[in-house]
């Protein structure tokens, strides 16, 4: 296990590039449109969203390397700046990250009457620490433990992400690269929250999303811990999908909520976040901390106390859909 600490972090070690010349760059995800001569990246899934693509003009490429784990391109968009593409899926990008990162960080937090201690799993890109660190200066989060098994995906971050890395030796940070199962399986340490930011559940990345990872994030919560996790559908895809993986997560904690966000760069324009507690009393649906709006302008760019709230509504066609029994069906 690599432990990095108080500044020690992966930050400086990607030397400067060649420039890559876009018309011999090959990748699955980029082509050439022959009317125009211009090249686009396009986001495909048979599996996760067959009969639709999302697609982003691409203005040069920035980096492509294959680490031990994945599949990794960082891009320059014509319009939504550079973009981080992991086994062919975007994770973010310049122009909409805040939206994610934001509402998978402050839901959670801001649900908690004390969440002095934090664990997040994956989230390379160091966007939720970005986002917790306005806890630490605010007093109310006092440490935090990340576990990203891709220390390539941080050292890149640093380099072409810088905005949303910029925290990722902060001094209450301490940055484990290992693998997130492992941590959980080992640890003795207890938390008032977990941000689970990983992958889409292809791969390795499946097992994020499987009863006995479940019940690894239940045994490393404090009571009334919450944990918060991308659901990777919402509900334009995969609605079957989705209301199994509630059903996976009803199984190990008894209160279950599932809210999303708007995200542009994400296939349909949504995501999806199932958020989780042993507490069957607690209102995961309205935050029992809240800011006046002069400090949530100061902090936020997505989040506020009502857009936390209105998260969790859905349209009558979904809630109908995943709250019907199996049996009733």
């Amino acid at each position: 296990m690599h432990v990095y600490r108080n500044g020690s972090c992966v930050s400086s070690t990607i030397e400067p590039d060649a420039p890559i010349d876009i018309s011999k760059f090959k990748h699955d995800t980029i082509s050439c449109d022959p009317r125009s001569q211009s090249y686009w990246f396009y986001e495909k899934s048979a599996d996760a969203f067959p009969g639709q693509a999302f697609g982003l003009q691409v203005d040069q490429i920035l980096y492509h390397t294959k680490s031990p784990y994945q599949d990794i391109l960082i891009f320059k968009s014509t319009t939504f700046g550079n973009v981080l593409v992991l086994n062919g899926i975007i994770q973010c990008t310049e122009k909409d990250e805040f939206a994610y990162q934001e509402l998978i960080t402050h839901v959670p937090i801001m649900s908690h009457p004390s969440p002095k201690k934090v664990l997040v799993i994956g989230g390379g890109d160091c966007g939720v620490i970005r986002e917790l660190v306005k806890h630490v200066e605010d007093k109310s989060v006092e440490s935090i433990t990340m576990v990203e098994i891709d220390d390539m995906v941080i050292k890149l971050s640093t380099k072409y992400l810088p905005q949303m890395a910029k925290y990722h030796n902060h001094p209450k940070l301490n940055l484990i690269i290992n693998d997130g199962f492992k941590f959980l399986r080992e640890t003795k340490l207890k938390f008032d929250v977990i941000i689970t930011d990983s992958s889409d559940p292809e791969g390795p990345a499946e097992e994020f999303f499987q009863v006995n990872y479940f019940k690894l994030l239940r045994n490393a919560l404090n009571p009334r811990g919450i944990v918060i996790m991308q659901s990777s559908e919402n509900i334009w895809l995969n609605l079957k999908y989705l209301k199994n993986l509630i059903k996976k997560c009803k199984f190990v904690f008894p209160n279950v909520k599932f809210c999303q966000c708007y995200m542009p760069s994400y296939t349909s324009g949504q995501l999806g976040l199932l958020i989780a507690t042993t507490d069957e009393t607690l209102d995961l649906t309205k935050p029992l901390r809240t800011f006046d709006r002069r400090k949530e302008s100061q902090l936020f760019k997505y989040y506020n106390q009502f857009v936390h709230q209105s998260s969790f509504i859905l349209p009558t066609w979904a809630l109908d859909y995943l709250e019907l029994d199996e049996k009733d069906a």
